[in-house]
């Protein structure tokens, strides 16, 4: 049965308000403190999302697109490793999760670092459609981490949380991004070519079935949900 326009209008009041932020880096078992490695983002009052795929601020969301890099300190971590970030609260709204790295030239405090074809996801929690409705792993978690491939070469990287909240993706510029970009230096990599390469802003147009969709009511012929954006690099 699909719910009632007001059932959904209840669900969404209280969805509206739960926006959230990524402020904390997380490297092996220690949660490092609000933006130390991760740059401050603009909404970082406010916990309100991106809409738009195509704006500069898609990319990282700095505070100031000149001057945030370099008022940020990047972390030293080992390829192999596990990272992650944490919230200023639970993931609430329903969506898509993923990591995307860029090799940051000339360093990861650089604010060129990332602005060309150099993104490859290296993470990701899909939803999962069982009995024919969706189920999202990535909702009410407040932190997650992963392995770094090992293959994964030595040098500075940029490492980009990307959360699509779909609770109202039913129309184009519904779905909600909060975003996050930490500063990173990884050591003893290996020799791996990480690909294929996107360039943020640029992966997406919005229109992707993954991004532009009705979680509450999906059409007939629905098997599954269509992740955006490149394959995960297995290394």
């Amino acid at each position: 049965m699909k719910p009632t326009l007001a059932a959904l209008a209840a669900l969404a009041a209280p969805l509206a308000a739960a926006h959230y932020t990524f402020p904390d880096f997380i490297t092996g078992s220690t949660i490092t403190t609000d933006w130390q490695y991760i740059r401050e983002t603009a909404n970082h009052y406010s916990n309100g999302p991106v809409t738009s795929v195509t704006d500069p601020e898609f990319r990282c969301y700095e505070l100031d697109l000149t001057n945030t890099a370099g008022a940020t300190s990047t972390a030293t971590v080992s390829a192999g490793s596990t990272i992650g970030f944490q919230g200023n609260g639970p993931i609430y709204h329903p969506g898509y999760l993923s990591v995307y790295l860029s090799e940051a030239n000339p360093a990861a405090n650089s604010e060129e670092a990332g602005t060309g074809q150099t993104w490859f996801k290296v993470y990701e929690q899909s939803p999962v459609y069982e009995n024919g409705a969706l189920v999202f792993p990535s909702t009410t978690q407040q932190s997650f981490t992963f392995t770094l491939p090992t293959s994964l070469p030595s040098g500075q990287y940029l490492a980009r949380v990307e959360q699509i909240a779909l609770h109202v993706a039913e129309s184009y510029g519904g779905a909600q991004f909060y975003i996050g970009c930490a500063q990173l230096n990884v050591e003893n990599g290996g020799s791996g070519t990480p690909g294929p390469l996107v360039s943020i802003p640029g992966v997406y147009t919005g229109y992707e079935p993954g991004i532009l969709i009705n979680i509450y009511d999906l059409p007939a012929n629905f098997t599954a949900y269509q992740a955006p954006g490149p394959a995960v690099w297995q290394g």
